[in-house]
């Protein structure tokens, strides 16, 4: 018989409903109980496309033995740390400090109280060389709290204070350059700079920290930092870790050189890291940028967007029982589908060799330029790219037949509010209208499904929106808004950013010591309330929320917005000054704080010619810190940065104002781009 997970929306949930563990999901019934029978509770946090998280199930979770023994000593919760990132982070951080380390699948025992006192990760089912086995955990762990109940609680409750202390000691003081200069260093000193990015196998995408590198090149001028940023997205995007036949990226690469990757695509990934490639093509023209921006965005509408308009979480690594079998190719494959001359250059060009470079099959991936093998195999360039181009439409075809990995097709208000910018700011940098079509569809579907009486919802799923949202819920959401106002100039998207952020203002705001918290006022009272201001895999609420306040203060001039940044800034600044590589998001908000944020306002006919050139000269060059309002004369209704401003000699006309200074008004794309140049 199903377990009590089979009314859940979450795929990772409905994975174990039919467990014979006697699960829960996180809530007042499992904890009720919990209480009622001074029964100790196991958690078990995971998430639907990690892998051991499905090894430990099968082991464990459908073994009949373990499973009576579990549901014998403890009531069992089950969560997915993708719609509950409040409690992901609160038991990490016990199990880091009880372990050492972390990691998932995740497994915390916890006082009736909901307080920790042992966890660790995986754990075989029976006992393998160091690690002991799931069964003699669960005797272990259950009679500690059935024969020494007393001392249990005293050490959890030592642990709930070391939870509610913060992590990160705060520095408040005003901001300055010379933290952007340190900032800068620091990234620079940890870039490999062989073979890209942030430190070393596995190799993790950071878009953050390249996003600050490549803000820093556009204020000081400093060759070395558009270097590491042009490095790094060359090596990702000519690495196994992108998808060189359908676009988008993979989760990471297991090695040092971005060839083997962890095969499932997450959401997250792929909107941060279409937003660095436009950045670097705005900054350096380079085509092969702007071609993975337009393949990774296509891979999200072709694979990721539910019918009715978000976007999914995750697409997985396995199919067929087997990691990366959709990717991979043999030769024998790529002979027989593209013949043998166009098969030569094709697999001269990706790398296909015999003996393969993955479990005897082949992961595409380039390690020569176009000229080189050219050259090498006594071909024009020309000759090469029609095998390249032909090859890569013939294998996407046939791959295309190929059973394909499942997806976690939860909507997630924070991961969609990423993408929403992505979509939105590639819409205007590439004058892309399917792209605004996009945009503009996916924030309907947020703002009606996903927004309930004013409050963000966590996670929604075949109709059915539900769960607190959390601050990168809130502020990634806000951000995504702000940038589809800019790719459409319909002032309705800023009144839905305001009521966004006025409500995350209120719930979220940490009074005492400054910043927010990841929970809002109103959100059930747990161990501690956490309050998360690393960048991890995505950006920290708290970043993201700094960066969106401060454009939406200079588009509305709503003090109260600057200043609630402005609280984030000077309590965290320092800090992530002294270490950039865990802080480069909010580093782009410092950047934008001392930048002397250009506003530029377009007062213009929205679909004549002249206001369509002078929107276009702004959008197609890389001025991280600016804002652009545009309105016909007389709509000075919503934005400040309208109001009083119309047309020269019935013209088109552009006003760009800098730290409460405005320059002349102009009518010419010349003259704007010179003002737009000018720092």
């Amino acid at each position: 018989m199903p377990n009590r997970l089979k009314d859940e929306t979450s795929p990772y949930l409905l994975q174990h409903a039919d467990n014979p563990v006697d699960w829960y999901p996180w809530g007042p019934e499992a904890l009720g109980r919990a209480k009622a029978e001074n029964k100790p509770i196991l958690l078990s946090i995971g998430y639907s496309a990690c892998h051991w998280c499905h090894v430990m199930e099968h082991e464990s979770f459908e073994n009949p033995a373990i499973a009576a023994l579990m549901n014998e000593l403890f009531v069992n919760v089950k969560v997915d740390r993708e719609e509950r990132p409040d409690l992901d982070s609160i038991y990490m951080s016990a199990v880091q400090a009880m372990t050492g380390r972390g990691g998932w699948p995740m497994t915390v025992f916890l006082t009736p109280e909901g307080v920790p006192y042992y966890g660790g990760t995986y754990f075989p089912p029976e006992d393998r060389g160091h690690m002991p086995g799931f069964p003699r955990v669960l005797k272990a762990v259950g009679e500690a709290y059935a024969s020494q109940a007393q001392e249990v609680i005293r050490n959890a409750e030592q642990m709930r204070e070391m939870l509610q202390c913060p992590l990160v000691p705060t520095e408040r003081g005003g901001l300055d350059r010379a933290m952007l200069d340190a900032a800068e260093g620091g990234i620079l000193r940890a870039v490999d700079r062989r073979e890209g990015g942030v430190g070393g196998a596995p190799k993790f995408p950071q878009p953050m920290p390249l996003e600050f590198l490549l803000r820093s090149y556009v204020r000081t001028g400093n060759p070395l930092a558009l270097d590491a940023v042009t490095l790094s997205l060359d090596k990702m995007a000519a690495g196994g870790i992108y998808d060189q036949l359908g676009g988008g990226f993979h989760r990471y690469a297991t090695d040092g050189i971005w060839l083997v990757p962890h095969f499932e695509k997450m959401l997250y990934d792929n909107a941060q890291l279409a937003r660095i490639y436009l950045q670097a093509y705005l900054v350096t023209g380079a085509p092969r940028y702007r071609q993975i921006v337009e393949e990774t965005l296509a891979y999200v509408q072709r694979e990721m967007t539910d019918p009715a308009g978000g976007f999914y979480s995750t697409q997985y690594a396995d199919s067929e029982g087997e990691e990366g079998k959709f990717f991979v190719w043999h030769p024998d494959e790529v002979d027989a589908l593209l013949g043998s001359d166009d098969a030569r250059l094709f697999s001269a060009y990706f790398d296909v060799s015999a003996g393969g470079n993955f479990e005897g099959h082949n992961i595409l991936h380039t390690t020569e330029s176009a000229e080189s093998v050219a050259r090498m195999h006594g071909v024009s360039v020309e000759r090469l790219h029609d095998a390249i181009e032909r090859g890569r439409s013939t294998l996407f075809d046939a791959r295309e037949a190929r059973i394909k990995p499942a997806r976690d097709e939860k909507v997630l208000a924070a991961w969609n509010g990423m993408m929403l910018r992505a979509f939105a700011e590639a819409a205007a940098a590439l004058d892309r209208a399917d792209y605004r079509e996009v945009a503009v569809r996916n924030a309907t579907f947020l703002t009606n499904e996903m927004v309930r009486d004013g409050r963000v919802l966590r996670s929604w799923k075949d109709g059915t929106a539900k769960l607190n949202g959390y601050l990168e819920d809130y502020a990634n959401l806000a951000d995504g808004l702000i940038a589809t106002y800019e790719a459409t100039f319909d002032a309705r998207w800023i009144d839905r950013a305001r009521e966004v952020v006025d409500v995350m203002i209120e719930q979220f705001t940490d009074d005492a010591n400054g910043g927010f918290f990841d929970t809002g006022r109103d959100h059930e009272q747990l161990v501690s309330r956490p309050k998360d201001i690393f960048d991890n895999a995505t950006p920290s609420g708290n970043a993201v929320a700094a960066d969106a306040l401060q454009r939406l203060a200079l588009l509305t001039n709503e003090e109260r917005y600057r200043q609630a940044a402005a609280g984030v800034l000077d309590t965290f600044g320092a800090v992530a000054a002294k270490h950039p590589t865990g802080f480069g998001r909010l580093l782009s908000a410092v950047d934008l704080a001392l930048g002397e944020a250009k506003e530029i306002a377009i007062v213009g006919h929205p679909d004549a010619a002249d206001t369509r050139a002078l929107v276009r000269a702004v959008f197609e060059r890389f001025v991280p810190n600016r804002v652009v309002a545009v309105g016909a004369p007389g709509d000075d209704t919503t934005l400040p940065l309208l109001e009083g401003r119309g047309m020269r000699e019935g013209r088109a006309t552009a006003y760009v104002c800098q730290d409460y200074v405005c320059q002349a008004p102009v009518t010419a794309v010349a003259e704007l781009v010179a003002q737009l140049s000018d720092s």
